[in-house]
This record gives C-alpha cells, sequence and structure tokens, in this order.
C-alpha cells in the first residue's frame, strides 16, 4: 500500500526565516557553583568570533554611555563605572586566552589571525575615546579635592595613565595611524606566537636504541618513550622540543652527538630560514614599535613601556642590569675553566683528543663539577622531586604564611578545558572560600612551551564579593600510567615561581579588578613569584614533600645540607643566559628607528657585551616569545632581575627575624605585598612590608657575587 503525501504548507516571509542562532556559551553570565564558572564544558571554538562581536558591541554601548553622561564626572559615574564596563567581553577572552595557550588547533589559529586586528581596533576604540578620557581626566584632575580613598585615588592614577599612554591625547590623524599600528602589530604577534608553536610541535628527536638513551635516568627515560608512544612511535623515544624535557637531556646524556642535535633543535628554533622563521616578523614589529613610540611623544619604544613601571626610565634598568652583568661573566669564566678540566680528563684517560666546551656540553660537565666539589649527584636528587608531593609541599607552604587549605574538588563538578586539568578549592583559615586553583601540568600538541599563571578571573568587590579563580601550567612530561612524574630541581623552583603568581592572585583583597592580585607593574608582578621560590629548599618542606618515589622515604638530610651548600653554585651560567636574553631585548628597543637585522643584531649585541661562546640566550631573539608574542615582556624582560633584587632583600627579612615561617613577617609579607595588589604604589608597599627600599647586596649574596658599591633598586 502507498500513500500520497500531503502537500507542504506555503511558508509566510516571517516564517521562512531561519531561527536566530542562540548565544554563544562563552557569552553568558558563568553559572554555577563558587561564584560561578568558566563554562569549558560548552565551548564551541567556532562561535568565538559570533562572541566577541557581541561582546564588543555591548561594551562599546556601555563606554559610550559613561562618555556621553551629561551628569559632571565623579568617582562613581566615570571611573567605577568603566571598571563594571565590558564583563561579557572580560568573560569571552578569559576562555578564549585558555585555548589559545593549551588548546591551539589549526581551526583556532585560524581564527586567531581573523580576530587578532579586530581586537586591537577594539581597544584603540575605547582608549582613544576622547569624551571618556576627558572625564577620567577630570576625576583624576580632582582626586584629592574630591576626597578619594587612597585606594580610588591610584585607580584614578592608573586609568588616566594608561589612556595617556595609549595616546588618548592624540588628534584624529594619529589615533587612526596608532590604530593601524597597532591592528599591524596584533597580526604580526600572532603570526610570530604560531610559527614558535609550529616550531615546538613539528621539531623533535627520535631515539631508536638503547645506546642513544645512555647516562639518561631511568624515570626520564620512561617518559620519553611514553612521548613517544603518544606520536604513535612505540618501541622508540622522543624528545619534545620544550624546555622540560630539552634541558633534562643536556644535563644527563652521555651522547655528545645527540646532546648537539638536541640542542640546535630547541636554540634554532624559528631561525632555520623555512616556513616558520621569525626574523623577518621580528624586523617589522621592531620598526612599528619604533613609529608607534614617536607617535606618542617617547624617543624609544623602551622609554614608553617603562613610563609606568619601577625603573621609570631604561637607563636605570640598565644601570642594575650592566652592574650585575660583570660579576656574572667573570663567575661563568671560572666555571668553565672547572669544566674544561674534568673534560680534558676524561677525554684523555679515553684516548682522544681534547675538545673545548660548547653550549651543548654546558649542563652535562656542570653536573660532573657539582659531583666533584660538593659530592651532589642530581640524579641523586631527582627521585626525591616527585610532582604530585612537590604540589602537596606548595599547599603546605601556603598555609605555614597565608592560612590557606586546597581541598580538591571533586571530578566533574568544575568544567575544565582538557581531562588533564584538576581543580581545587581554596579556602582561608576560618574555612571560608578563598578562590579555585586549576592545575594543568602535562605538555601535549597545541599547548604552548614553558610554565605561567593564567587568572580567568580576578578578585573584586566592585562589582559584589567575586572570587579569584587562577591557573597553573606546566609541560611536563606525562608518565607511563602508575608512575610518578619526577622532575628536575631547577623544575621544582620554576613550580613554586608559578605557583607564587598564583598566591598573588588568590591573596588578593582589594575593591577594583584593575588593582587586583598580578595586576600591578611588570617589573614588581616577578617579586611574589620570586621570593616563594625560596621556600622549596626549606627543610621543612624537603623533609615533609620530598619523598623517594620507591621507598617513601625523606630525603636525607646530608643531601640536604648538599643542596643548600650549593645554592649558588652555577650562578655564572643562570644570570649570563638570562641577562644575554634581557640586554638583548633592552638594546633592540633602545634602537628606535634603526632598520634591524635581528640575527645580526643578536650576533653584535652579545659579541660588544662579551658574551662567553659557551653560553647562547636563555630565550634567543627568533623565539623571545616574552617579547615578540605580545607587548608584554617588550623592553621589560630586565624584570626579572628588577624584582629578584626585591625578593632576595625581602627573604633576608625572615631571616633576620625566626626564620622562613616566621609568622610576624609572612603576616607583614601577605598585607603589604599579596593582598595589596596595586592598591598602592610598589615603592610605597614594599617599604611598608620591609621598613626601607630593596638593596642590591642580597641580590649579590644570593648569587655568589661581590656586591657592587652603589645600585639599588630605591629612589
Amino acid at each position: 500500500m502507498t500513500s500520497t503525501p500531503s502537500p507542504t504548507p506555503t511558508a509566510s516571509p516571517a516564517e521562512s526565516q531561519p531561527a536566530p542562532a542562540a548565544p554563544p556559551a562563552v557569552l553568558a553570565p558563568w553559572s554555577g557553583p563558587y561564584g560561578g564558572l568558566p563554562p569549558f564544558d560548552r565551548v564551541v571554538v567556532a562561535d568565538f568570533p559570533r562572541a566577541f562581536t557581541a561582546a564588543m558591541r555591548e561594551e562599546l554601548d556601555e563606554i559610550e554611555r559613561i562618555a556621553n553622561d551629561p551628569a559632571p564626572p565623579t568617582f562613581d559615574n566615570t571611573i567605577l563605572a568603566y571598571e563594571r564596563a565590558g564583563r561579557a567581553f572580560d568573560r569571552v577572552d578569559a576562555v578564549w586566552d585558555v585555548h589559545v595557550a593549551n588548546l591551539s588547533t589549526p581551526e583556532l589559529q585560524a581564527i586567531e589571525r581573523e580576530m587578532a586586528p579586530k581586537l586591537a581596533a577594539h581597544e584603540d576604540r575605547i582608549r582613544q575615546n576622547a569624551k571618556l578620557y576627558a572625564r577620567i581626566k577630570a576625576v583624576y584632575d580632582a582626586r584629592t579635592k574630591s576626597r578619594l580613598t587612597p585606594e580610588q585615588q591610584r585607580l584614578a592614577w592608573l586609568h588616566y595613565t594608561g589612556f595617556a599612554l595609549a595616546g588618548a591625547g592624540l588628534d584624529a590623524k594619529a589615533k587612526a595611524r596608532l590604530s593601524e599600528l597597532n591592528q599591524r602589530l596584533a597580526d604580526l604577534h600572532t603570526s610570530f606566537s604560531q610559527q614558535i608553536l609550529a616550531e615546538e610541535n613539528d621539531r623533535f628527536l627520535v631515539l631508536e636504541s638503547m645506546a642513544d638513551l645512555a647516562g639518561l635516568p631511568e624515570s626520564f627515560a620512561d617518559a620519553l618513550a611514553a612521548a613517544a608512544e603518544a606520536q604513535g612511535l612505540k618501541g622508540q623515544w622522543l624528545v619534545p622540543n620544550t624546555r622540560s624535557s630539552v634541558e633534562p637531556f643536556l644535563t644527563y646524556s652521555d651522547r655528545r652527538d645527540l646532546r648537539e642535535q638536541v640542542w640546535r633543535t630547541f636554540v634554532m628554533r624559528g631561525d632555520d630560514g623555512g616556513a616558520n622563521d621569525t626574523n623577518a616578523t621580528i624586523a617589522e614589529i621592531l620598526r612599528i614599535r619604533a613609529e608607534r613610540a614617536q607617535l606618542l611623544g617617547y624617543p624609544t619604544h623602551a622609554h614608553w613601556r617603562l613610563a609606568d613601571t619601577m625603573a621609570k626610565t631604561p637607563e636605570r634598568a640598565m644601570q642594575l642590569m650592566e652592574a650585575v652583568w660583570r660579576p656574572a661573566v667573570a663567575r661563568v669564566r671560572e666555571e668553565v675553566a672547572a669544566q674544561q678540566a674534568i673534560a680534558d680528563a676524561e677525554a684523555k684517560a679515553a684516548g682522544r683528543a681534547p675538545a673545548p666546551i660548547e653550549p651543548w656540553d654546558y649542563r652535562y660537565y656542570m653536573e660532573k663539577v657539582r659531583k666533584a666539589q660538593y659530592d651532589l649527584d642530581q640524579n641523586d636528587v631527582k627521585p626525591y622531586l616527585q610532582l604530585e608531593k612537590l604540589r602537596e609541599g606548595m599547599f603546605w607552604v601556603a598555609g605555614e604564611l597565608f592560612g590557606f587549605r586546597f581541598v580538591p574538588v571533586p571530578e566533574g563538578t568544575v568544567p575544565v578545558c582538557h581531562e588533564d586539568v584538576r581543580v581545587w578549592e581554596v579556602k582561608d583559615a576560618r574555612g571560608a572560600h578563598v578562590g579555585l586553583w586549576y592545575f594543568d601540568p602535562y605538555a601535549r600538541r597545541g599547548k604552548r612551551s614553558g610554565a605561567w599563571m593564567t587568572s580567568y578571573r580576578d578578585q573584586e568587590r566592585a562589582n559584589g564579593a567575586i572570587t579569584p579563580i587562577v591557573s597553573n601550567n606546566s609541560n611536563f612530561v606525562r608518565p607511563r600510567p602508575g608512575e610518578p612524574v619526577l622532575i628536575s630541581w631547577d623544575d621544582a623552583i620554576t613550580l613554586f615561581h608559578e605557583f607564587g603568581h598564583a598566591l598573588h592572585g588568590l591573596a588578593s583583597d582589594v575593591t577594583y579588578p584593575a588593582l587586583s592580585g598580578t595586576e600591578v607593574p611588570t617589573d614588581y608582578v616577578e617579586f611574589p613569584s620570586q621570593v616563594l621560590e625560596r621556600w622549596l629548599a626549606t627543610p621543612e618542606v624537603l623533609s615533609r614533600f620530598a619523598l623517594h618515589y620507591r621507598t617513601g622515604q625523606p630525603i636525607p638530610a646530608e643531601l640536604v645540607r648538599k643542596i643548600v651548600a650549593t645554592e649558588t653554585f652555577n650562578q655564572g651560567f643562570a644570570t649570563v643566559e638570562y641577562l644575554a636574553s634581557a640586554l638583548v631585548d633592552m638594546q633592540l628597543h633602545l634602537a628606535g628607528g634603526t632598520r634591524i637585522d635581528p640575527r645580526e643584531f643578536e650576533r653584535k649585541t652579545l659579541a660588544d657585551l662579551g658574551m662567553p661562546r659557551e653560553i647562547v640566550m636563555r630565550h634567543r631573539t627568533p623565539h623571545f616569545q616574552h617579547v615578540f608574542a605580545g607587548d608584554g615582556y617588550s623592553a621589560g624582560y630586565y624584570s626579572y632581575l628588577w624584582s629578584d633584587t626585591i625578593s632576595a632583600d625581602a627573604y633576608e627579612a625572615f631571616s633576620e627575624a625566626g626564620g622562613p615561617y616566621d609568622p610576624k613577617v609572612a603576616a607583614r609579607l601577605k598585607e603589604h605585598v599579596y593582598s595589596a595588589g596595586n592598591t598602592v604604589d610598589p615603592e610605597v608597599a614594599y617599604r611598608a612590608f620591609r621598613g626601607r627600599d630593596p638593596r642590591i647586596d642580597a641580590l649579590m649574596r644570593k648569587r655568589g657575587f661581590a656586591a657592587p658599591s652603589a645600585a639599588t633598586t630605591g629612589r
């Protein structure tokens, strides 16, 4: 039996229109427990352009209402209103940033290239709004007469300064050109990031025989096997092109030929003349930054970038770097001589001709010198450095210093961006909710290399009591099932460093989000993270949490004594490889409009500095993501040294009192540093904690160098 279909009804024009698409999930206010959560479980990558478009339109409408308010400008109707604007944009941008850094795919990269100039243009439309700037300036100019609180005065200063530095006072023609430059820079920063990610994803060394593993610790070899298996290379070993894998390989591998291959693959990222060579990208970035600085009334990009930092001028930053550079280079000569003596003795015993120490030999022979001078082998330490136990140690330190307690959130309760991510609720000593901490420890394709902290949501009270959400991200090689991740001492320090940033966000106790947590000058933001590194080596942490991965026994006291005795060991290398990057960064941005060949500029600058041939920059120019993946640390990589000068001085406050867990000093550190955010000028905040300005002497003692006669980060 057959049936005849009924005729289809004729639709009216209105009925024939497709239903409007539902708003993207990333655009909606965050819902759920803990004051709302990022909706990582509902993200559709293709929705980002539509979400950004809607969020930008909403924010611009809010800005126009503030700018055109007929009432005279006040703190509430201008500064506070501006603080409350753009909440939808902030939500979308937070989730977007997590995806770009941790889950980059070809689809997302295409959207990133499309959106980068649009987002830059959006920022310019806000920062160049003449009416809004006039209102902000009026509030700033009247800040003392209008009886604003100190925090409100600081916020007014921050926004006034930010708008001025962004060109809000320029004429229409200059603003148009400035926006063109910013959009092109956004394009170039995106291209640079994607080129380096491709270099790290697609270039690696595969080891094919047991002979290739000579010298490698068993746990590290197992991790390389797991990395190979993840790439479909079962029965082989893969050395990922990331620092967390490269540095252990250079430290332990007995195969000099393979060390050289791994080293060259790593240091030549972005500099091989191929499709991902970044030199042309860098040259254009530098040219545009120089033109922008001139347009804004500054002699160079470096002068513009440092205008609102602690250093204030490139000259002051250079003064500090040069004061440390000379003793660091002198120490390197001593380190190389000690290494060469061992290398020559080995060559003689093996009947080989002696060979000079090369950059791919430095870490390898550094370990041999450590063992010879201190009877300390890092292979003896690493079995005690389990990633998960050290994480527990970080939690314990946060409890001892700040009264924080970390409670695991049951799996599935909180949406995460990847199955690797775990979440803890942070509570204070009274059991009250403080915030959330996300942990994403493993390397994977599409995740940028290195280690970092991200704030998903800043603490504030301007829009209700909003608690922070932060994450720490690393790139450790995932172990085989049931096996622990064993990490190096340097990686353990980095783990504590990034957790210091997280605590800076979690401990924040401010009213306004623009002043919250890590929203401080670049050359101050590394201080809370660097000072926290010092607690790793305390006996209290090592005895409780440095437990052997097989026996469960705590690290022997004698081994701890040796670790402490080597605190200044190899500081020549560590300081020179860092400072070389910082000095080249600054010199690149002090060159103004000079046409630059990045490769040649790097070579000549290092030669002029007297760079030891046995060392390369920690971040060579072609892959210097701090500087060329965005403006963030451009002309600002010196910040780590500036902040470490402060952190070394700060830690000595504990030494001068009752030790690293002195409760009174810890309370001052929390109140004036970790909780204060940017509510107070950093110099004032530090004096409140320490009772004086920081001095360089502590930094030089920490690194084992002779202190210069006169250099300080204070006024």
